[in-house]
């Protein structure tokens, strides 16, 4: 028999949006889900046809509810519960970008003991 609604954060979960319950429970709790545009509670039932914003470290999606499951199966059933929105999709692939160009900016590595010097040196001339 198919569930009609499930646990918000037990849907995260069998989702594979997050690897434990308690971590689904914790974002819940903290704000970082939200359930047709409103902060919920972990124990709120997800319906088919909600929709939910997650933000997950630096990533946020926008996915529709597509089916529900109480229990974790393979990451093949955890995408068939779910369809990310376009938008979603276009805005994560900006944000990867720019995080992308931000990495190249940085420098590769940590001076070393001896470019350390120069650099106190270099700056206590001043």
């Amino acid at each position: 028999m198919q569930a009609t609604q499930v646990r918000i954060d037990k849907w995260l979960w069998a989702a594979r949006f997050f690897k434990t319950r308690g971590l689904a429970t914790e974002n819940v709790h903290a704000g970082h889900v939200r359930l047709n545009e409103h902060t919920t509670k972990a124990s709120k039932p997800v319906h088919i046809g909600d929709v939910l914003h997650i933000k997950r470290g630096e990533e946020s999606f926008v996915v529709l509810v597509l089916a529900l499951a109480e229990k974790r199966g393979s990451a093949t059933m955890a995408q068939k519960l779910y369809e990310e929105t376009s938008e979603s999709t276009a805005a994560r692939a900006v944000d990867v970008a720019q995080r992308r160009l931000q990495a190249a900016s940085r420098p590769e590595k940590r001076p070393d003991k001896k470019a350390r010097r120069q650099i106190i040196q270099f700056i206590s001339k001043k």
